[in-house]
C-alpha cells in the first residue's frame, strides 16, 4: 500500500527570525510532501524567507490571528495527513517525524507534541492548569499538554471538526471535540523549542489573553453540553 501524503501547515506572523530554519527542517523530513505556510499580514520578511527556504506561501492582506490562519492554509492542503507547527520552532522543527510515525502507522488518529521543561520562567500554570482542568472535566482524558500547537491528524479528524476556532484556545477545542467523536490521541515527547514568553508586562498580557480565549472556548462547550 503506497504510503499517505503529508502536508505541513505553519501560520506565521512576523518570524522572519526563525521561519527560514523551521522550514528548512521541515523540508528534511522524508515524510513530508508538502509544505504550506500562511503569512498572516507579516510587516517582515517572513513570507519571503518562507519561499527561500522551499515552502509555497499564502500572503494574507491582514492579520487574522492563529485559528484563521490555519483555516485559510487548510484549503490549500492536499495530504491525507496534515501536519500544523509553530513558525518559531527554527531546526527543531525537524522533530515533527516523531509526531508523525503513530498516525502514519495507524496507532493514533491524532499526535500532540508534549515539549521538554521551559528553559525560563513563564507564568504561573493558570492558563495550562485550565486548559487541562477543561478538557478532563468535558472528555475525561488527562493531557499534559493541552496548549501545544505542534500537531500531527489525519484529515478525517479536522473534517470531522469543522475546522480551527478562532483565537488562542483553538487547541483545547480541538482536543475536547476530537475525544467526543471518538478519535485516538496520543501525546508524543519531542525535543522541540521555540521563543519564550517570560514573566514581563509582554509575557503576562500574552497569558491573559490566553486565559480569556481558553475560558471562552470552555464556557462555549458548556452552553453546548
Amino acid at each position: 500500500m503506497a504510503q499517505q501524503k503529508v502536508s505541513v501547515l505553519i501560520p506565521a506572523h512576523n518570524e522572519g527570525k526563525h521561519i527560514f530554519d523551521t522550514v528548512s527542517a521541515v523540508t528534511k523530513i522524508a515524510e513530508v510532501n508538502e509544505i504550506v505556510v500562511v503569512d498572516d499580514a507579516s510587516v517582515d520578511n517572513t513570507a519571503q524567507l518562507a519561499i527561500d527556504a522551499g515552502a509555497l506561501v499564502i500572503s494574507l492582506p491582514k492579520n487574522v490571528g492563529k485559528g484563521e490562519a490555519l483555516n485559510k492554509g487548510l484549503q490549500n492542503l492536499t495530504g491525507e495527513i496534515l501536519a500544523f507547527l509553530d513558525g518559531d520552532l527554527g531546526s527543531s522543527a525537524a522533530e515533527l517525524k516523531k509526531l508523525i510515525r503513530p498516525v502514519l502507522a495507524d496507532r493514533a488518529d491524532m499526535t500532540i507534541a508534549k515539549f521538554p521543561r521551559a528553559k525560563r520562567k513563564g507564568g504561573f500554570g493558570c492558563v495550562k492548569g485550565l486548559a487541562r482542568k477543561g478538557i478532563k472535566f468535558f472528555t475525561g482524558m488527562e493531557v499534559t499538554a493541552p496548549l501545544s500547537g505542534q500537531r500531527v491528524m489525519k484529515r478525517k479528524v479536522i473534517e470531522a471538526l469543522g475546522g480551527f476556532a478562532s483565537g488562542y484556545g483553538v487547541e483545547v477545542g480541538m482536543t475536547i471535540d476530537a475525544v467526543r467523536h471518538g478519535f485516538r490521541i496520543e501525546e508524543v515527547e519531542v525535543n522541540m523549542t521555540h521563543d519564550e514568553t517570560g514573566r514581563d508586562l509582554h509575557g503576562f498580557l500574552h497569558r491573559g489573553k490566553q486565559f480569556m480565549h481558553v475560558a471562552r472556548v470552555l464556557a462555549k462547550h458548556l452552553v453546548l453540553r
